[in-house]
């Protein structure tokens, strides 16, 4: 009896490995998920250690990038890039060369991901050719750039599932005791991240926190409005929500 498929999976985000895994037992039951690695380094280390047949390498990682880490494991394990973003390497994957699952994880797309990868597999002696190794060479100079300075996507959890949204979609955020909701145009999602963290860290320039609890996007704001108490409260865009303006915030408005 043939053996099963092994493989590891290398993200430093830990509900990204978990729903990679989630969707591969979905698409690929036979499939075995023998290690978890944080970082490029560990991914090297686990390949050496556990020689997968497959290892699934997110691109930026700290440390080691995926890239730097696909070119020492070399031909040890066939390689998955993962990414959420930068186009142009999706482009040059899309040659055939080297496969790729994008964030968020989506059913369809890793069929066809999983399909090339049996094919793969039932034939172990084809190597990579040079021109690959020069593309990937290329590629690991530009991914190891450093990552945006502003928080470009949210991680967040609706139902079982988990979400990738891009900052601009998102309308505000507003928080109570535990968790922080994120309103979209479309739809509602929860994170476990306090408005406080995320006031660091997304563009100012983009999003303006308004009150302790609530962050808005600029682009969402409709207009300010007052209450029969004196409150300011902006209104949002497409939302019934009136949201509540501090006083040590009002001075945000004053150019409106």
């Amino acid at each position: 009896m043939p053996t099963a498929p092994t493989a590891i999976i290398a993200d430093d985000e830990r509900l990204m490995r978990d729903q990679l895994r989630l969707r591969l037992s979905e698409a690929w039951p036979e499939l075995e998920i023998i290690g978890e690695a944080k970082n490029g380094e560990e991914a090297v280390e686990l390949v050496e250690q556990l020689k997968p047949d497959l290892t699934f390498l997110d691109i930026r990682m700290p440390g080691k990038t995926g890239m730097e880490a696909a070119r020492d494991i070399g031909d040890r394990s066939q390689i998955v890039f993962v990414t959420a973003y930068d186009q142009y390497a999706v482009e040059a994957f899309e040659r055939g060369a080297v496969d790729y699952v994008l964030k968020p994880t989506e059913p369809e797309r890793l069929k066809l991901t999983v399909d090339r990868l049996k094919g793969r597999l039932a034939r172990p002696n084809e190597k990579v050719n040079d021109s690959v190794q020069a593309m990937l060479s290329q590629l690991a100079e530009k991914i190891a750039q450093p990552k945006p300075k502003h928080l470009q996507w949210i991680q967040a959890s609706i139902g079982q599932d988990l979400r990738m949204i891009p900052v601009e979609d998102i309308l505000f955020f507003r928080s109570d005791e535990k968790y922080t909701c994120v309103q979209t145009a479309t739809f509602e999602a929860l994170i476990r991240k306090p408005v406080r963290d995320l006031a660091d860290e997304l563009d100012p320039a983009l999003f303006w926190q308004i009150h302790r609890a609530t962050l808005v996007n600029v682009n969402a704001i409709e207009g300010v409005t007052r209450d029969i108490r004196g409150r300011h409260l902006v209104l949002v865009k497409g939302r019934p929500e009136k949201l509540e303006v501090s006083r040590s915030f009002l001075h945000l408005f004053k150019q409106m």
